[in-house]
């Protein structure tokens, strides 16, 4: 996602993304397309973008900067699915770390719902 290469991350941690989130994100791909816009119910202004080489949290009140963002995704080789998926974490705002959480999950649930939406209309779930 070229804004946030155009963006100097503020700080930059190592993270890891649970299995069930990044699993989920996979199966969204193939039925949802790329990239993935998802508004964040209750955060009024923040939207999460699942895009392949990174998962953005962006403030669309302030087109779209960038708060924080998971990149770098260690997925190489993955056997195990049901294993944390190592990636960075970077962050492009002072508050961005109270994001965090948050964002995962609202984010994930808003997700699991377009797939099952998804699914749903195409007779397969």
């Amino acid at each position: 996602m070229s804004r946030i290469h155009d963006m100097p991350a503020l700080a930059q941690r190592p993270d890891r993304l649970e299995a069930e989130h990044y699993n989920l994100w996979r199966l969204a791909r193939r039925h949802l397309g790329s990239p993935i816009r998802l508004p964040l119910e209750g955060i009024h202004g923040v939207e999460l973008i699942l895009e392949a080489e990174a998962w953005v949290c962006v403030n669309t009140l302030q087109n779209d900067l960038p708060i924080l963002a998971w990149t770098h995704f260690e997925d190489q080789g993955r056997q195990a699915l049901h294993a944390p998926v190592p990636c960075r974490l970077n962050y492009y705002h002072f508050a961005a770390s109270k994001y965090r959480a948050r964002t995962l999950e609202v984010g994930m649930r808003e997700l699991r719902q377009r797939v099952a939406q998804r699914r749903w209309r195409r007779g397969t779930g």
